[in-house]
Formats: structure tokens, sequence, C-alpha cells
């Protein structure tokens, strides 16, 4: 009994002297990288910590028809549901880097049946059996001394990072998409409406010809000219039925349904704020999860850099350890404590001639780490250049609203006037369907200007990160 109990001791010093050891991890803990984003928004002011990216995405879109759709589609786009397996899968990577910090401990049964001969010539051959019975539990570890499994295992963690931001990457542009294909359908709905109006306008231009030219006022060429107008147009609905019916489609399989009508509102109902606020660069573009992603690769790099780096130092495990019952010959009172045994095995390995691989591989470490930390300083770079480029298109558009309603107001008078003229006989009926054309472009051109504000306030949002809450 004594002899059982000097052997446990044995084991359990042994164990707490290698945890111990354990704590003499190299020390180099992960920083996020300074950066120099001043002037990173090209003359922009940007010291309101204020963002329009803090601002869910259910009160940032005010649409209602447009937020049920949003919802529809972060339930059911097989996009965003492949970014949720991913997530899985590097959350198992995680579970199993987490795993090397504990033994492998396994249940171990064992039957040995050995059979010896006499050593006499012909006299029983083999006739002399002996059976032992081993049963216990076995253990085998690697002590992370020097950190290298923990750096493995923080790698992993960013890595596992990086899944949720691909995550909010994928919900944010698939956000966008929607809200865009959204109202691109409302503008082609506008755009149908105001190519239906100028029809009407135009077949009445095309009776007016007819009457002038019974009259004697016309000729033929007159009435040919105004039906070529009026054809020309006509056949521009189809197309835009088409499109309609394609930018539906195309929503639908955003949402993961099948494809049908998408109900909505009209273009000139929706609003979008005149002040876009944009934030400090750093504090605002971390919100977007390209610039998370490219970190978070950063930081893993960084991670497996020390761990390569504690790769040159000995490693020291615990092969194996066992606890149990032996007994010989007998199952007979197998367990009772005087067949109580254990056992310890610890090993040292220092690398000597691995010394090129593990420098060839901490090299590549490096190397890697250097590229991660360039791609995320070209991405914080490319992100400052869009919100910029963003920035001043949306506000170079909010400078035609004016002149564009003017032009529309003038091709209103013009076609008026033109139509007057020509009942009167002064104007010649090509100006007046010069004046039809320039009014339906600049209608047109106007729902333009309507699509495009919109789609840059969408597209500002996500430049910034919104959309991820």
């Amino acid at each position: 009994m004594n002899k059982i109990k000097y052997t446990k001791k044995i084991v359990l010093l042994g164990l707490t002297a290698l945890v111990g050891l354990s704590s003499c991890q190299v020390v180099n803990q992960y920083k996020s990288p300074e950066l120099d984003t001043e002037n990173l928004y090209r003359e922009m002011p940007s010291t309101d910590t204020t963002t329009i990216a803090n601002i869910p995405w259910r009160e940032y879109f005010s649409d209602p028809y447009l937020v049920a759709l949003i919802e529809e589609g972060i339930e059911n786009n097989y996009n965003l549901q492949i970014a949720y397996s991913r997530i899985q899968q590097a959350e198992a990577n995680l579970s199993i880097a987490k795993t090397a910090y504990f033994p492998d401990v396994a249940l171990v049964g064992q039957v040995n049946q050995s059979r010896y001969s006499n050593g006499e010539r012909g006299k029983d051959v083999l006739g002399y059996p002996s059976t032992n019975y081993t049963l216990g539990v076995s253990a085998s570890w690697e002590l992370d001394i020097w950190g290298k499994l923990n750096r493995q295992s923080k790698a992993k963690y960013a890595q596992f990072l990086n899944s949720h931001a691909y995550k909010n990457l994928i919900q944010t542009s698939l956000i966008a998409n929607i809200a865009t294909s959204y109202y691109s359908l409302m503008a082609l709905d506008e755009k149908l409406a105001i190519t239906v109006e100028s029809i009407k306008l135009m077949q009445e231009n095309v009776e007016t010809m007819e009457d002038l030219k019974n009259a004697g006022l016309q000729n033929g060429a007159a009435v040919e000219q105004s039906k070529s107008l009026l054809y020309s147009t006509q056949a521009s609905v189809p197309d835009l039925e088409s499109q309609i019916r394609q930018m539906e489609n195309s929503i639908c399989t955003m949402l993961g349904r099948k494809p049908g009508q998408i109900e909505r509102q009209n273009i000139n109902e929706q609003q979008y704020p005149n002040q876009l606020e944009y934030g400090i660069p750093m504090q605002a573009l971390a919100k977007r999860p390209d610039v998370q992603q490219a970190e978070l690769a950063f930081r893993s790099a960084f991670e497996l850099t020390n761990a390569a780096q504690a790769s040159f130092y000995p490693s020291i495990t615990l092969s194996s350890g066992t606890i149990g019952y032996a007994t010989a010959n007998t199952l007979s009172n197998f367990f009772k404590p005087e067949n109580i045994f254990a056992s310890i095995i610890g090993g040292l390995t220092q690398p000597l001639f691995a010394k090129k691989q593990l420098t060839g591989n901490l090299k590549i470490a490096k190397a890697q780490q250097q590229e991660a930390l360039l791609t995320f300083e070209q991405t914080i770079l490319e992100a400052g250049q869009e919100v910029t480029d963003i920035f001043y298109s949306f506000e170079s558009s909010l400078k035609k609203n004016e002149t564009r309603q003017k032009q529309i107001d003038a091709c209103k008078n013009s076609v008026s006037f033109t139509h007057e003229l020509l009942k009167a006989g002064v104007a010649n009926y090509t100006e007046v369907l010069n004046a039809e054309q320039n009014l339906l472009s600049a209608q047109l051109s106007q729902v333009n200007d309507r699509l495009e504000q919109l789609q840059y306030t969408i597209n500002l949002y996500k430049a910034l990160g919104g959309g991820t809450q």
C-alpha cells in the first residue's frame, strides 16, 4: 500500500512540475497596427465621430416594403447561409485547437498471453502459458511551455472572428444589393409610367398632324414623322416591362424565393438624408467587414509567426501516463488495491537537424505576416478612397436637381408653345417632335438622378460598414 501511495506522489509531483513549466511562455502580445489615416477623406473634415454606419438598417431604410424584403433576404439568402456554415466550420477548428491544451485521455484494456517451453528438447513445447490482464486510464500531453500551442489557438481564434466578419460582409452586401435592386425596380416603374404618358401625348400629336394635313396645313411627311416617333416610343414599352420582370426575379433570387411579384412603393416617396455623416476615418472604417477581415488576417499571421518562433525551443511531452489495475494469470480479485499500478513516461525533444526547415518556416511566416500587414494598409486606403468618391458623387448629383427641374419645366413649356404655334401655322412639325423628345429625355434623366442619389446613400452606408446590426 505504501508503495502505491509513493508511486502516486511521484506521478502527481511530475505532472505539477511540468504544468509549472508551461507558464514560461515567450511574451509578445498582439496590438493593432498603427496606421496614418490623417486626410484619408480628401478635403472632408473628420472631427465628428457620428457616422450613418451606426444606424441600424431597420431605421436607415424607412420603406416598410424594403425592410420586409431585407428581413426575408437575411433569413433565406443562400450566400448568407453559406457564410453561417463557414462560421460553424471555423468554430469547430477553434475547438480542435483548444483541445491541444488538454491531455488526450483514453481507456486502455489489454490481455497479453505468452507460452513458454520448459527448455528441454521435445518436452512440453509451449506448454507453459502466462497471461497478464491490464485495465486503466492512459494520457498523453504536450506541455505548452513556450506558447506554441497557445499561439496556434489564437491564430484559429482570429480565423474564427474572420468568419464572422465574412458573414457581416455578405450581409452588408446583401442589404445593399436588395435596396439597390428595389430602388432600380421603382425607377423602372417610373420610367414606364412616364413613357406611357408621353405616348398619350404623341398620339394626340399624330391626330393633330392628321387634322392639319386634311385641312391642307401640313404634309404627309409631318404625319409620318409623328407616327415614327410614336412607334419608336411604344417599342420601348416591352423592353421596360421585361426589365421590370427581370428585376423582380433578381430580387426574388436574393431572397431565396421563386420568381414572382415584388410589392413596392413609388420612387418619389423615397426619402434620403441631405447630410450624410461619415465620421472619423479609422473609427468609421473599422466597422467595415473587409477591413476587419484584413486586420484579422494580419492577426492570425502574427500569431503563427510567434508559433513558428516557439518551434525552435524544446518540447516537453508526457508521451505515456497510465494508472489502473494489472494482474497475472487470473481475473479473480482484479480490482484489489494491491493490483493498482501507475506509470509515467516524459520526454524532451530539442530540434537539431531540422533547424533549416524551422528557419524556413519562420521566414515564410514573417513574409506572410508582412503581406497581411500590407494588405490591411491597402484595404484602409481603398476604403478611404471609396468613401470619398461616393460622398463627392452624391454631393455633385444633388446639385443637378434644381437644374434638372428647370430643364423639365422648360421642355414642358416648349411642347405647349410649339403645339400652339403649329396649330397657328407658325412652327414646323420637327420643332414639335424635338420638343416632345427633349421632354421625355429630361423626365427619364430626372428619374435616373433620383435613382443615382438613392444608390449613393446605400453605397455610402455600406462603405462605412453599415448593415451589420
